[in-house]
């Protein structure tokens, strides 16, 4: 009864228009002193503060950071030439290099908000050029960008690892084949649309061209060897590999590509603050309310009907998916990840599914979320920049969410295609 009244309060506010971060606080806030009485709001702000100071959360902010700061100092700019000159002659080539670039940028920003704006920008109106239309532009663009909360560092990760309070570095690993899998897909999808419209090629392919293009964005393309290299070797965690890439971004834009400026900087500042403080608010104002449904043992009670009902862990995996592919359509990642999963987890544990298993599901889950209208907020981004419809973008973007579909079916269902490297990581 209390998740029912508690579902219905958070449609209701956010039907009228209510952000979600002050709807999710609003709920917490009435349930404790309905529930408890207004002593217990000392316990909200208390759940607030903490559900934001986590350590694992710092690499959120440094990685928005990193993002921003690669969009502005030349770094995408390069890595989308070189990606050009090595892929570009294949037909349907400049969707695949579209593909291609975002696959690099994801292992920098672990953001797809931030993947879409850095390489839509400069990619979509090339693609149009080319004969792609706006829609097919806007479909392959937005779908490619999810693969960065899919391919580590990936930021949906880190906030469920801090949430579950399992290994972020585990989440990270587990998240590298079924990352590469899936770009490998979403290009031969690609090829075969190309195909279909007699889409051209980018450009011939020149070896000296690919050298030339390479040795420019050399630096660029280190990026993602220095952060991940350090955090899967264990020489830094997952959060000081966040503020590694801003080291690493600000160092090149600086000192080597020149591009960076105190202007600029200051502007990719206060992107990155305000990108930051939707995300954080939502962190804690989350906390408050998962604080309030556990004492209300809600997640216990949860757990027991659908235990009670089956404890076939494969019905319980796909009941879990259909319960966040529906969420992915209305809540945002984080938003998401924060409501669910301190009511979700005791069911996980109760079956046995492993919780790392789980976390590359949710960010599959949450991918395919970013591609499903209404709030799909990958897509409206993408759209915006192609000045295309929604709906009609997401017709063409059908092929595309099939591949994130199949994939996660196959992680649901196949644990040792997101499991099997992890046994390498202690």
């Amino acid at each position: 009864m209390i998740l029912l009244c508690t579902t219905f309060a958070l449609i209701g506010l956010i039907m009228i228009n209510v952000p979600i971060a002050i709807a999710i606080g609003v709920v917490a806030t009435a349930g404790f002193a309905l529930t408890v009485g207004p002593a217990s709001l000392y316990d909200v702000a208390i759940a607030l503060y903490a559900g934001a100071t986590k350590f694992p959360l710092i690499a959120i902010p440094l990685f928005i950071l990193a993002g921003n700061l690669m969009n502005t100092s030349g770094i995408s700019a390069r890595l989308i030439t070189f990606v050009t000159a090595l892929i570009g002659f294949v037909r349907g080539g400049l969707g695949m290099v579209n593909i291609g670039v975002s696959m690099v940028f994801a292992e920098i920003s672990g953001s797809a908000v931030a993947d879409v704006a850095a390489t839509g920008t400069v990619l979509i109106p090339e693609m149009k050029k080319r004969g792609y239309s706006r829609t097919l532009a806007a479909a392959i663009t937005s779908s490619s960008a999810s693969l960065a909360i899919i391919i580590p560092p990936s930021i949906p990760m880190i906030l469920y690892g801090a949430i579950a309070e399992v290994s972020v570095l585990k989440l990270f690993v587990a998240g590298i084949i079924p990352g590469v899998m899936g770009g490998g897909l979403l290009m031969l999808v690609t090829y075969i649309l190309a195909v279909r419209y007699d889409l051209p090629r980018a450009e011939g392919f020149d070896l000296c061209h690919v050298w030339d293009t390479f040795k420019k964005a050399f630096w660029a393309l280190l990026m993602p060897v220095i952060i991940l290299g350090g955090i899967f070797s264990g020489l830094v965690t997952a959060t000081e590999g966040a503020g590694l890439a801003v080291v690493a971004a600000l160092l090149i834009g600086l000192f080597i590509y020149r591009d960076l400026d105190l202007r600029v900087l200051h502007r990719a500042m206060l992107d990155g603050v305000s990108q930051t403080g939707v995300v954080m608010l939502l962190v804690a104002t989350s906390a408050a309310l998962g604080l309030f449904l556990t004492q209300a043992q809600v997640p216990q009670q949860l757990a027991a009907q659908i235990t009670g009902m089956t404890t076939n862990p494969l019905i319980v995996l796909a009941l879990l998916n259909l319960l966040l592919l529906v969420l992915g359509m209305f809540l945002h990642g984080a938003a998401a990840i924060i409501l669910v999963m301190p009511v979700v987890m005791p069911l996980v544990n109760a079956v046995g599914i492993d919780p790392i298993h789980f976390g590359i599901m949710v960010t599959l889950n949450l991918a395919i979320g970013q591609q499903t209208p209404p709030v799909a907020s990958v897509l409206i981004t993408s759209c915006s920049i192609a000045r295309a419809g929604i709906w009609e973008t997401s017709r063409a973007n059908l092929p595309f969410i099939g591949v994130l579909a199949f994939i996660l079916l196959l992680v649901t269902y196949v644990p040792a295609v997101s499991l099997s490297l992890t046994e390498l990581v202690k």
